[in-house]
């Protein structure tokens, strides 16, 4: 061991009794017990080592030191003669023959209690960042994140890819998000912006003939937080193939992913290739989501045509889901709950109900089912059904009873014994997204996801859809998801590697050449020298250690996160700064009347 100690305070073992050692850390507790008698507790990264006091001269050291002072102990390491197993080192203690102050902690009282503060309010967590990453449960994310980082480098290194960094000044590109701007010193009135993704560069990077590439790459994005995306920035795991197909793409990420998922994941077990792959429709009509969670084996209905004229007001004139939940016991006030929390997260209201210990159908809505025998005996058939099976249905438009049935079926496999196998990692890929949708806004033909992906069929299909032989609506992308327990790590596609099939799929969407040169400029013009084919995708980093550590909140795996308003409260961020400033940057802010 380097540095000014001889070990660390996770290290030393019974093997060491009667060594003279140099520990130093945090004094993260001190126990007195009588006036020159008191057990320290020395913490650093590595763990921690019980410290004796017996003397007067040591003990007039420590007393004066409040918790979380840093110190530097040189003593004898003997045999503790109360041995604690719960701890790696607790066959030993120190009994100190020198104590040094290294650094003085001047607060009598902390903001929390370091071993407790996942506990604490999280304003006060990320103000006091520093101390909350002390302690080792929360230090322990930050371990996984970087082991998980090296161990997705060594892959990619080893199958072939090239690690390039791009950059991170850069143009504003419609990538889905607000761009973060950075306004131009030299330039007035010009401005860079923080890359959404590395999008165009590798995909420039294929074109200027490099055959594989990746990076962690930073990202940037000015959107709300969730539990699953942290505002402002994320990294994620960049790559591309030229000469490649979704194939490849495919059997790439299945022979990284599962052995590091495996060995670093919460639980061992993890898909193996190849995965399984989805349509996108066919998910949004049998799991009511596009990221499925695979580890629950409750699959939606359709029952439309059974329940729409059964006189419940709801299901007229709309799209009637069911999922249908067998030996479910759950008790009403449960069921009630259920509904309630399906509610406040699909913004749309359930309705249920079941089939009891003695075959009949009741609670809920079941006497508009009960009403026509021939509706219940139709029901029964289509969900075979039976004894204590529970169903929960949604209408509305098909968008929305699919959404509400997708919340459904995640909070009833969890909630239901038996219905989730939670100790796995499931992976699938989503396969086959519309190229276009119809916009909530414009009301008018849009991109649905990345407007550089390869329409499946190439220009074939967009000249059928320019001369009306088929529906825009219907243009499949040559794009796909990857999906573990429910959260979507990630798109990718095959790009549109042709400026003519790249001009003809902008002027779907009203937009022409000159516009498509506008924007893209230095894409356009490198595929006008000869471009190859090529694919690629980019798995959130962020989120694949929060699956891994097993953490609900995404901010639980990143160093210093910002809070749900993109702010950094430890560091005043976003903060105001000076006219002088301002004026350099040829910039005036105007406050809102």
């Amino acid at each position: 061991m380097v540095q000014s100690r001889t070990h660390t305070c996770g290290e030393l073992r019974l093997q060491n009794a009667g060594e003279t050692v140099t520990l130093v850390g945090w004094m993260e507790n001190i126990r007195e017990v009588g006036s020159n008698f008191a057990f320290v507790v020395l913490r650093d990264f590595y763990g921690t080592t019980q410290v004796v006091i017996e003397n007067e001269e040591m003990m007039a050291i420590v007393k004066p030191l409040n918790k979380e002072s840093t110190i530097s102990v040189t003593g004898v390491v003997r045999e503790r003669t109360s041995k604690n197993p719960k701890q790696a080192t607790g066959d030993i203690e120190v009994a100190p023959t020198e104590i040094k102050v290294l650094g003085r902690c001047r607060y009598n009282e902390l903001p929390f209690e370091i071993n407790r503060s996942r506990e604490a309010d999280e304003t006060q967590r990320l103000k006091y960042r520093y101390l909350d990453l002390r302690n080792p449960a929360v230090k322990n994310n930050i371990i996984l994140r970087s082991n998980v980082v090296s161990a997705l480098r060594q892959a990619m290194t080893e199958h072939g890819f090239l690690e390039i960094t791009t950059p991170i000044l850069t143009a504003s590109s419609p990538e889905g998000a607000r761009d973060y701007l950075v306004p131009s010193r030299k330039h007035p009135g010009k401005f860079y912006a923080l890359p959404q993704a590395p999008q165009q560069f590798k995909q420039l990077l294929m074109t200027a003939g490099f055959d594989r590439y990746f990076q962690i790459a930073p990202c940037f994005r000015d959107e709300d937080a969730r539990g699953d995306r942290s505002p402002g920035e994320f990294y994620q795991l960049d790559m591309e193939m030229a000469f490649a197909s979704q194939e490849d793409v495919f059997a790439v990420l299945e022979d990284v992913l599962p052995p590091i998922f495996a060995k670093y994941g919460t639980y061992n077990i993890a898909s193996t290739a190849p995965f399984t792959r989805i349509p996108y429709r066919q998910a949004m009509e049998e799991f009511g989501s596009d990221k499925p969670d695979l580890r629950i084996d409750l699959r939606v209905k359709d029952v439309t045509n059974l329940l729409k004229d059964c006189g419940f007001g709801p299901f007229e004139g709309n799209v009637v889901k069911a999922v249908p939940v067998t030996n479910c016991k759950l008790a009403r006030k449960a069921v009630d709950k259920l509904c309630a929390d399906v509610e406040v997260q699909a913004g749309q209201k359930p309705y249920w109900f079941k089939m009891d210990e003695t075959g009949a159908i009741a609670g809920g809505i079941a006497k508009f089912i009960n009403a026509n025998p021939e509706t219940a005996a139709a029901v029964i058939e289509a969900l075979a059904l039976k004894p204590n099976t529970l169903v929960f249905l949604s209408a509305g438009k098909l968008e929305q009873a699919q959404k509400t049935a997708g919340v459904m079926r995640r909070l009833l496999g969890a909630a239901c014994e038996g219905h989730m196998d939670k100790e796995r990692y499931e992976f699938c890929w989503i396969v086959d997204f519309p190229m276009y949708e119809i916009g909530e806004e414009s009301g008018e033909l849009e991109f649905c996801h990345n407007p550089f992906s390869m329409p499946s069929g190439g220009m074939e299909t967009l000249l059928k859809a320019e001369r009306g032989e088929i529906d825009p609506l219907d243009i499949l992308a040559d794009q796909y998801d990857l999906v573990c327990n429910g959260v979507e790590l990630s798109s990718g596609a095959v790009r549109n590697h042709d400026p003519e099939i790249m001009v003809k799929a902008f002027e779907m969407v009203r937009l022409g050449e000159d516009d498509v040169k506008a924007k893209f400029p230095a894409m356009y013009n490198a595929f006008c020298y000869g471009a190859p084919p090529h694919a690629g995708i980019a798995p959130g980093v962020d989120r694949m250690v929060m699956l891994l550590s097993g953490e609900e909140s995404i901010r639980e795996v990143i160093a210093f996160p910002m809070n749900k308003s993109a702010q950094d409260i430890m560091m005043d961020a976003p903060s105001t700064v000076t006219k002088a400033q301002l004026d350099e940057l040829h910039i005036a802010v105007v406050e809102e009347e």
